[in-house]
């Protein structure tokens, strides 16, 4: 059986939502309603969600028979860990990378530096990639994207 270092829902439903809203042209609004249906989300679950990502300046919000949602600012200064450090924290592969000494072998731990390593990777990644890169995208191909690590022969 495989095992997947697995995203939350929340964070998809939230990532799902934002490149929708970047995709939208720029004086458009998204209703809630819209987003649920179009997406397939739960509408209360993505309520909740969009009203994080508000308060961290990433959507703005709109009430009123014509409201809705609408990026806050351009799709190309949003990154993706923007998004899901606005949706569940910041990220983490391991406890023992938050300085918080949760671990008791960390002294002589050899895994440490693998971990570490990994993590500053994934987060280069996230946060290179904006949400302007994710909506063109959605219109070509998806290319692989580079890891730094040497290609297996």
């Amino acid at each position: 059986m495989q095992h997947v270092l697995q995203i939350s829902r929340k964070i998809d439903y939230g990532l799902r939502a934002i490149i929708h809203l970047a995709g939208l042209p720029a004086a458009r609004l998204a209703s809630l309603q819209d987003l649920s249906s179009t997406l397939h989300l739960p509408r209360e679950f993505l309520a909740k969600i969009l009203k994080g990502l508000a308060a961290r300046g990433l959507v703005r919000s709109s009430r009123g028979s014509h409201g809705g949602y609408q990026l806050a600012r351009p799709a190309g200064s949003i990154s993706f860990l923007e998004v899901i450090e606005a949706v569940e924290g910041p990220v983490q592969l391991n406890v023992c990378l938050d300085h918080k000494d949760r671990c008791d072998v960390s002294a002589g731990c050899t895994m440490y530096h693998v971990w570490k390593s990994g993590q500053e990777r994934m987060l280069e990644v996230y946060r290179r990639t904006t949400l302007a890169d994710l909506v063109a995208q959605e219109e070509q191909p998806a290319a692989p994207i580079a890891l730094g690590l040497p290609a297996r022969q």
